[in-house]
């Protein structure tokens, strides 16, 4: 019941708050991609405008309250919320020229109805739809569903505002065509209004994982065409999400030169295809934070394409990928396949949904003798100590509770810096 009331107060004055400080609101969801792309939105916008955005993955019925409210969640601390709850009754009430003049929001949703109860505390002038996969597919009963839900925050678009969106994922495609606003789309193909073109990786040396300093591609937009280096990241999520960002803020009148170098600025998210030094000279791609089959797929082909050192392996450690309802199953065998079809050296698994990774690889030719698979995160990490090598590259990825933090925490060169480096280590979660 207290948990009911704090989320009625919250959505009251966070309703309050905007009505007051009338910022313009930046709204983005999306099966996989949200956070990446909130954080690359807020790079380049914060080189020119006052900006608020999430705190750390605020994007439900109460994260997103105390986003706009400007406060982290106190937890059980009542005086907390007492001073959350005065400091969003002064907002309510007076303008504070310190306000963000725009406010980026992710809008996640688990259930139907999420997406109306969002969009009925912030409307957004600009909607962001990154990529509709199959996460929480099981609380919908059905796809068709899930892409329902999600596409209300294009429907709601005004037709004074701008619809961004992933031109490369069929289904946020045809939500296109249902937005009121106007569209700029972006992704890989040609027909993107904003298309990275010539993706590269950049190494400081020799092209080994080591030495990998981010990624380069070429903008191109309405015949021109920008370099864009993005320091520090490794996915083709990343690129995604700064195409959407660039599209962001050329909504807000930025021009090319200037969102180039703002993205020189964007650092992937902890747990989001990140490099982390592992031990014996090793390289970790850290992908932790959460899994579904595309984004899964999707960083199985980084792994693909990063090269190694002569003689040196490519370790994959994949866990249980949650809330694919009916295509749960399929979803994973077909991960697996691409594992083997790619010839990775030696594949783990976490999880009883993840043995169907394990069973995909071996349809499709891995040997038995390269596969393994436990029960628990906590298991891996040790068992793979023994039989890593100097310069191999490991993949490390599944869905948040499969907590798949726990396999890099046992395997990184540093533990000690497990705390500034991997999601998932404040104290709620070290219990």
């Amino acid at each position: 019941m207290l948990k009911k009331i704090i989320q009625l107060k919250l959505k009251i004055l966070a309703k309050l708050v905007i009505a007051k400080q009338k910022p313009e609101v930046v709204g983005i969801t999306g099966s996989v991609g949200k956070t990446s792309a909130r954080d690359a939105v807020y790079a380049v916008l914060n080189r020119k405008f006052r900006v608020g955005s999430c705190l750390k993955n605020y994007n439900n019925e109460f994260g997103l309250p105390l986003t706009i409210i400007g406060a982290a969640s106190p937890g059980r601390n009542i005086f907390g919320w007492i001073r959350i709850f005065w400091r969003g009754f002064k907002l309510s009430l007076r303008k504070d020229e310190d306000y963000p003049r725009i406010l980026v929001l992710e809008m996640g949703i688990d259930h139907p109805g999420d997406m109306d109860y969002l969009l009925d505390i912030a409307g957004p002038k600009v909607g962001i739809l990154t990529m509709i996969g199959t996460v929480h597919a099981e609380n919908f009963g059905s796809r068709n569903k899930l892409i329902q839900e999600k596409a209300k925050l294009i429907r709601n678009i005004p037709a004074s505002g701008w619809s961004i969106i992933n031109y490369d994922n069929e289904d946020c495609r045809r939500i296109a065509a249902e937005s009121r606003a106007r569209v700029i789309t972006f992704g890989l193909e040609e027909r993107s209004d904003i298309r990275a073109q010539e993706i590269n990786y950049s190494f400081s040396g020799e092209a080994i994982a080591a030495n990998i300093k981010g990624i380069n591609f070429k903008m191109g937009y309405k015949g021109s065409h920008t370099p864009i280096l993005l320091p520090g990241v490794l996915g083709i999520n990343s690129v995604y999400a700064a195409l959407a960002a660039a599209a962001v803020g050329l909504s807000f009148g930025m021009n090319q030169i200037e969102i180039s170098e703002a993205l020189r600025k964007f650092d992937s998210p902890k747990g989001r295809m990140r490099l982390i030094p592992g031990i014996k000279n090793t390289t970790i791609i850290d992908d932790t934070y959460n899994s579904e089959p595309k984004s899964a797929i999707a960083a199985l082909g980084a792994l693909k394409r990063i090269p190694v050192k002569e003689g040196a392996g490519k370790f994959v450690v994949l866990g249980d990928m949650l809330e694919l309802g009916a295509y749960s199953e399929e979803g994973h065998k077909d991960v697996g396949r691409y594992v083997a079809r790619a010839g990775f050296d030696w594949l783990f698994t976490v999880g009883e949904r993840a043995r169907h990774i394990a069973h995909g690889a071996k349809e499709e030719g891995m040997g038995e003798d390269r596969i393994f698979s436990f029960s628990d995160s906590s298991e891996v990490g040790r068992f793979m100590q023994d039989r890593i090598r100097e310069n191999d590259l490991i993949l490390v990825k599944g869905s948040q509770g499969m907590r798949m933090e726990k396999v890099v925490k046992e395997i990184i060169a540093d533990p000690l810096r497990a705390s500034k480096l991997l999601v998932r280590q404040e104290e709620e979660w070290l219990k």
